[in-house]
């Protein structure tokens, strides 16, 4: 049959991104193994026993409504909450009819490129960026421009630079706080000044924040949109990694103008996000107190991260760096520029071990000396484990 797919799904092969994927199925797949591939939060932590008994209240006091079809906007009072207690806390003032809910931040995503994005405009992300945000957009054709970071997050000088050499840019995309993939956090002075070049130079940031609320020490920090004063910064949230992913609960938070655009595609993709899912959550965070939750969810990923801080430090060669995340679900290492993490995975999985090699990580795959590693969904024993059998693997190449 001749090929009918649409040109934005044609491709010359593989992507290097693509292949490294497979591999990562692929070794999920083995027995025994330890993988530090995954995003996941812990199942265990998910509160089980609660939703047992917001489940069966909803069902009983609101089933019918609960299995209903509901608004593309979602429900009011879900909405409410969002505003009033975790974008407020934000420091972003806006009310609940700037708000949409999505099927998790994913969709905010696609969307996000669906709406702005037309073949060859320009995105502006950090590097590296979120894999999941580069495949999104890339499906809309794009030009990624790319931005250096240090150990504060994207460097404001390079920024400017970028948006001095590319005045037609449609967007600057960040994950502000402990970004994936290197659990970076950008200082208050920086989102500040973000949001002046925004301004400056007439272009919207999309702000990505799943992690904000895993924070380990410290206070968190305000959003970039709460320094928003021309309404070009569009937020994504999620409850994903602080509640309970398989409900699909995210959101855009934007001005009246950009938010009718989100419902117009919400409207035509799935009509709107799963009722019972956003009643469930909206109950939960009712009877129950989510900040509790979350603070002990932090604690237990915070232990994960110093016990893998710790082992590296124990095992890794000393020419490898690495990142020390103040929350979130991941740490970054550095190889030497000589070695190519794509093929020291392959080694690793010999050892039945994985990660996610960087050049995933880099819209232009122009980095290869560095991977990804996850420390919320592992045991104690199995870091420990994991991490000797990666130093390993290191160490064979000195």
């Amino acid at each position: 049959m001749k090929n009918k797919f649409a040109k934005r799904l044609s491709s010359d092969g593989c992507s290097e991104a693509d292949k490294v994927i497979a591999m990562i199925m692929k070794l999920t797949e083995m027995p025994e193994v330890i993988s530090f591939a995954g995003g996941l939060p812990d199942g265990e932590l998910f509160p089980i026993e609660e939703m047992k008994k917001v489940t069966q209240k909803l069902l009983d006091e609101d089933g019918h409504n609960a299995l209903q079809y509901s608004s593309t906007h979602g429900i009011k009072e879900l909405r409410e909450i969002i505003a009033e207690q975790i974008m407020a806390e934000a420091g972003v003032d806006i009310t609940a009819d700037n708000i949409m809910i999505t099927c998790g931040s994913q969709q905010a995503l696609e969307f996000s490129g669906r709406i702005f994005l037309d073949e060859g405009d320009v995105v502006i992300c950090e590097s590296p960026s979120y894999l999941g945000a580069i495949t999104a957009f890339q499906a809309y054709g794009p030009k990624f421009v790319e931005v250096k970071m240090d150990n504060e997050g994207m460097v404001m000088e390079e920024l400017e630079e970028a948006l001095k050499n590319n005045p037609n840019a449609k967007f600057i995309y960040t994950v502000p706080d402990f970004q994936n993939p290197t659990g970076i956090t950008l200082p208050v002075e920086r989102r500040k000044k973000m949001v002046e070049l925004a301004q400056k130079y007439d272009v919207l940031i999309l702000e990505d924040n799943p992690y904000r609320n895993l924070i380990f020490e410290g206070d968190r920090l305000p959003a970039i949109k709460s320094f928003d004063t021309d309404d070009r910064v569009i937020y994504h949230g999620t409850f994903s990694k602080v509640f309970c992913p398989g409900l699909r609960i995210g959101w855009v938070c934007t001005s009246k103008e950009f938010l009718d655009q989100y419902l117009l595609v919400k409207q035509s993709v799935d009509l709107q996000t799963n009722t019972m899912s956003q009643k469930e959550t909206a109950l939960y965070m009712k009877m129950y107190d989510l900040k509790e939750n979350v603070n002990k969810i932090a604690a237990v990923y915070r232990r994960r991260r110093d016990l893998m801080l710790k082992t590296i430090q124990e095992e890794f060669p000393s020419n490898c760096s690495f990142t020390h995340p103040n929350g979130g679900l991941f740490l970054w290492v550095t190889l030497p520029e000589n070695l190519d993490a794509s093929d020291v995975l392959k080694k690793a999985m010999e050892m039945r071990v994985g990660f996610v090699p960087g050049i995933a990580f880099y819209p232009n795959g122009n980095c290869r000396n560095n991977f990804r590693l996850n420390f919320s969904s592992m045991k104690d024993d199995q870091i420990v484990e994991g991490i000797k059998r990666l130093g390993e693997v290191l160490k064979s190449y000195q």
